[in-house]
């Protein structure tokens, strides 16, 4: 059964969401969500970074990152899959509740389902990329790894 999440205020899979009020201990900073995280590092180093990182909810933070006449670090394209696999991975670290809802899902395709997004989500027609969910779907197993594991949590 494919698990399909949008809204971070969904039960219990909104914690999927970038969107969700989980926040996270990244490059010297307390993010208030993985989405400010994620949008500021579109322009890390620059006062644009710090005022997203600021803003008061998860979506002024993705309209502060989606300010088209601000302009994107250049190697955006290129590493934007990696700040997400940080942002996400973080994420689950710091909080159990989420870490554990993650694991349950076994293997379960994880699917964000926006028709808006063909990049992360599934897009319009449905044969998006998903790669929030793809991202999502590889920290599990990472996690379950984890778990597996050792007793080891060091890293």
């Amino acid at each position: 059964m494919t698990i399909y999440f949008y809204g971070a205020d969904e039960v219990p899979y909104g914690c999927f969401s970038n969107f969700s009020a989980h926040s996270l201990d990244l490059d010297g900073h307390l993010w208030p969500t993985s989405e400010h995280y994620f949008q500021a590092q579109k322009f890390i180093g620059t006062r644009h970074a710090d005022l997203i990182r600021r803003a008061r909810t998860p979506l002024r933070a993705a309209e502060f990152g989606r300010d088209p006449s601000k302009p994107l670090r250049r190697d955006w394209d290129r590493v934007k899959d990696d700040v997400m696999r940080r942002a996400v991975a973080t994420k689950f670290r710091a909080h159990a509740d989420i870490r554990d809802i993650l694991l349950s899902t076994a293997d379960e395709e994880i699917v964000e389902d926006t028709t808006t997004d063909h990049y992360w989500g599934r897009g319009r027609t449905g044969t998006g990329k998903n790669m929030l969910g793809r991202i999502l779907m590889r920290t599990r197993n990472q996690l379950r790894a984890e778990v597996g594991g050792s007793d080891d949590h060091s890293g």
